[in-house]
């Protein structure tokens, strides 16, 4: 009797098991952009979990006379965890990632998938890449959520497994496993510059100033838009990334994100959120929850994590390494269903056609290097990239302009099939737009300026080359690119070009975080008070994200036009149309004294070429 009832019981789980698993399948196959009402879909599957985690639960006993393993409940809860995650890159909703991580944490601090705790002497082949994947997968999730502790934690774990099973299963192939292995440590590597300063996020702490703060509460432009949708994507050979998150666009999303909560910001150690339900064990070794009534985590716990108050994220699909074809369906889709009275960012990172070689390598060939004071990264130029320049510089403008320049979003052998030309862009133009566009051929984009079909763009366009005061000591390659780290970590970036270590005197560093923060803040009272400041910043200068870009890209436009040779200016100056005001130009007194400033407190002067009237 007892034998059927137990068999009746693993029936109906396994139903379920399967039932939930259809419906995730569904839900993963959605598209990750878009405005399409989805929630019905996301709802079906989070029940259908609940209530299989819900039923083990309540028979574990009968299921576990049965033949169920415990790695069978870690792939539910991680299925859950999943969920949240996918959740997550279609709303950007923060507290569908915070419970992902609290998910796969109690996965970890239960050791679901634990040999020792399965009872069983060795584990199958099939438990251990569902483990590999559960890894990978928390990995992804804390390194979002900037848990660097729990991302350093989990990487050596990782390791270690993949270790394990290229020993225990000689006959598998693990190769592919090793490599994820290798991007994990080579992406902690190049942010661990980050760990021990301030956050990417928006965080009002940091990034709200208390003297420009009544100017923007009483700033009103004839139009206002709302910054809604964002979509990032970058295509460098060999750049740094894991899983599908490339470091530049880790970055750019990062910074168009709220900070969580201060918690989130204080370093602590790594530490589980489940001391306050504690895990005991039974007689015969099997975990007793007390973390609620599903059994592996009280779902409020999150709201610890969370701020209520923060305005929500803006919708972001970030894209790794998509085809043209596939990027301007992504575009369309966001532009098609962009609010009225809304703004979308587009954010694109990738070399150039007109560039023999990428222009972002530093030399590595020892072939003589220029004198000091052309402290620049070297890189080929062509002759033709110079005509495009001149060309746009002279205001001229050729049809073949839209067409001849272009970012290259794959590999160059697949001829036009990854070419994104600036025509390309030009239909979108429509609807209200940001663009950033990070490459050695972006002031090729330059084009777009006035031929928009209605909409005035917004463009930021990053130098065609780098500036570095040694360029062979920082291989941009593995960092990433400049521009973008100036727009993101506008602090970092300037140490990492000087070549200052941004975390060796803490006190040091923070007082040149001040001194940033107060130059941002009197920025951005003349910005606010300025009569000549264009429609295309005024209408997004009340968006918080998109004003800390504006006075970020204000900062690297100075501190680049005195640390490169003046000859050179076209090469190494970002560019940005339309205009902003004279006021807050490259070599306006108000901001050129910030950088004269910070360069004193870093001690770092002479390498910047300074006038004498402006030093003083």
């Amino acid at each position: 009797m007892a034998k059927k009832e137990n068999d009746d019981v693993s029936k109906t789980f396994h139903s379920l098991v399967e039932s939930a698993d259809r419906k995730f399948a569904r839900v993963r196959d959605l598209p990750l952009y878009g405005r399409s009402p989805q929630n019905h879909y996301f709802q079906k599957v989070f029940k259908a979990y609940m209530r299989l985690w819900k039923y083990q639960q309540e028979n574990r006993s009968k299921l576990v006379d049965s033949g169920l393993n415990r790695w069978e409940i870690g792939e539910i809860a991680s299925r859950i965890g999943q969920l949240y995650y996918n959740q997550y890159t279609r709303s950007n909703e923060a507290r569908f990632l915070v419970e992902a991580y609290v998910f796969y944490e109690a996965i970890l601090e239960r050791k679901y998938f634990d040999a020792g705790g399965s009872g069983k002497a060795k584990v199958d082949v099939g438990v251990r890449f569902k483990e590999l994947r559960f890894y990978a997968r928390f990995l992804l999730v804390a390194l979002i959520l900037s848990k660097m502790d729990m991302v350093r934690l989990l990487a050596e774990r990782f390791k270690a497994l993949v270790d394990d099973c290229k020993t225990n299963f000689r006959e598998t192939n693990f190769k592919e496993w090793k490599l994820v292995v290798q991007e994990i440590f080579r992406f902690m590597e190049v942010d661990s510059a980050l760990t021990n300063v301030r956050p990417l996020r928006y965080c009002a702490l940091f990034d709200t100033h208390a003297a420009s703060r009544p100017y923007l509460a009483h700033f009103h432009a004839r139009k206002i838009v709302k910054f809604r949708d964002a979509l990032l994507t970058s295509y460098h050979k060999n750049e740094v990334k894991f899983a599908e998150l490339t470091l530049d666009t880790y970055r750019m999303m990062q910074c168009l994100e709220w900070e969580p909560s201060e918690s989130f910001y204080q370093k602590r150690p790594v530490e589980s959120v489940y001391k306050k339900h504690p895990v005991e064990l039974s007689e015969n070794s099997t975990l007793i929850d007390h973390s609620g009534a599903s059994g592996l985590i009280n779902i409020n716990l999150a709201a610890d994590l969370t701020d209520p108050s923060l305005p929500s994220n803006p919708r972001k699909a970030v894209l790794y390494r998509p085809s043209v074809t596939y990027l301007l369906a992504v575009m369309a889709t966001i532009c098609e269903e962009l609010p009225p009275e809304s703004i979308a960012l587009i954010y694109l990172s990738a070399s150039g056609k007109a560039a023999r070689s990428n222009a972002f390598q530093v030399e590595s060939s020892g072939e003589s290097k220029k004198s000091s004071k052309d402290r620049v990264v070297s890189g080929a130029y062509s002759e033709h990239k110079i005509h495009v320049l001149e060309s746009h510089c002279n205001g001229k403008r050729e049809s073949s302009d839209y067409h001849d320049n272009c970012l290259w979003l794959g590999p160059r052998g697949n001829g036009g099939s990854n070419a994104l030309y600036p025509g390309d862009i030009i239909p979108f133009t429509r609807r209200p737009l940001f663009l950033i566009i990070d490459s050695d051929n972006s002031h090729a984009f330059k084009v777009l300026h006035g031929a928009e079909r209605g909409e005035p763009a917004a463009l930021l366009l990053s130098p065609l080359r780098p500036a570095f005061k040694n360029p062979s000591a920082v291989d941009t390659t593995h960092n990433g690119s400049q521009f973008t780290f100036f727009l993101t970590a506008p602090l970092q970036a300037f140490c990492q070009m000087v070549g200052l270590i941004s975390d060796s005197d803490m006190d040091s560093y923070n007082d040149a975080e001040e001194i940033l923060s107060l130059a941002f803040s009197e920025w951005e009272v003349i910005l606010c008070t300025s009569k000549g400041l264009d429609l295309v910043w005024a209408q997004v200068l009340s968006d918080p994200f998109l004003r800390r870009l504006i006075l970020r890209f204000i900062f690297c436009r100075s501190v680049l036009s005195v640390f490169c040779p003046p000859e050179d200016d076209e090469q190494y100056l970002p560019v940005c149309l339309p205009h902003l005001p004279s006021s807050v130009s490259a070599r306006s007194e108000v901001v050129q004294s910030a950088i004269i400033q910070l360069a004193n407190h870093l001690k770092v002067a002479d390498c910047f070429q300074f006038d004498d009237k402006e030093a003083r």
